[in-house]
């Protein structure tokens, strides 16, 4: 394909701005995607504005429209494909490049392009979390800490088709708490309160639930251990609450708990 130019949204230090950049070649096992939606994340927003000096870059982890372009070794994906992309940038253009891995097809005609647009990232975080790091099994108990957040509503959805018994999600807004049932969460906890742990355990026959997808970190680290049972998982995905708190031993050693990182897509 001849070099030609595209519009893009660059990062720069005011925020995002259009230019012309060059269209990107896909290598072997890349395609190109004439873009029709993307999907805004947090790590987006961080990205949308650059230091002083720093190169022209396109943010954009995610994105859905139509091949457009495949590499000499791609054989699962052909040009006129409707694929949901997930990549390490660049999705904040007309046309955008990942590897031929990271795409996975979609009929427009079932799943809206815009919907399609903001799956990849949330489902492959949540998927991970839960069933490679987690050991999710079906009739097993999860608490979702932050389950008002957008990655903790897909993780409690992901948590129901996966045969979750119990999905409790913590929420510190009362009218948020009020709307997570309609994504999964059968125990709706105050996490303001500070006896929320205590009515989960309660909850659970003082057994605490076997994974915890946490997206809150800091200040409800310990809280989280409580409420986990015996050999049970705890998997980082975020920390909105803090990066850092004091940290109680106790609960991790006595419960032989598992504390995990998931798989995050590289920027």
């Amino acid at each position: 394909m001849a070099t030609t130019n595209m519009r893009a949204g660059i990062a720069t230090e005011g925020g995002i701005a259009l230019h012309d950049m060059p269209r990107p070649a896909p290598a072997e096992t890349e395609i190109l995607v004439k873009v029709a939606a993307i999907g805004v994340d947090r790590a987006d927003l961080a990205a949308s504005k650059s230091q002083p000096g720093a190169a022209p870059a396109i943010p954009g982890l995610e994105w859905a429209g139509q091949v457009a372009q495949v590499g000499a070794r791609v054989t699962t994906l052909k040009v006129g494909d409707w694929v949901m992309c997930s990549g390490q940038g660049g999705g904040y253009a007309e046309y955008a490049v990942t590897d031929a891995g990271r795409a996975w097809t979609f009929d427009p005609k079932e799943i809206d392009v815009d919907q399609a647009a903001a799956l990849p990232l949330a489902l492959l975080t949540c998927h991970d979390a839960l069933k490679t790091q987690g050991q999710l099994k079906p009739g097993g108990t999860v608490l979702v800490n932050g389950a008002s957040s957008g990655v903790g509503l897909m993780m409690m959805q992901v948590a129901k088709v996966l045969g979750a018994a119990m999905i409790a999600g913590t929420s510190r807004d009362p009218a948020k708490q009020k709307e997570l049932p309609k994504f999964g969460c059968t125990l709706v906890l105050d996490s303001s309160k500070p006896d929320w742990a205590d009515t989960l355990l309660a909850a659970t026959n003082n057994m605490g639930v076997d994974v915890v997808t946490d997206m809150v970190s800091g200040p409800t680290v310990n809280d989280s251990m409580r409420a986990t049972a015996i050999h049970g998982r705890i998997v980082n995905v975020g920390r909105l609450g803090a990066a850092a708190a004091p940290f109680n031993y106790d609960p991790s050693l006595t419960k032989v708990i598992s504390s995990k990182i998931p798989f995050r897509p590289s920027r």
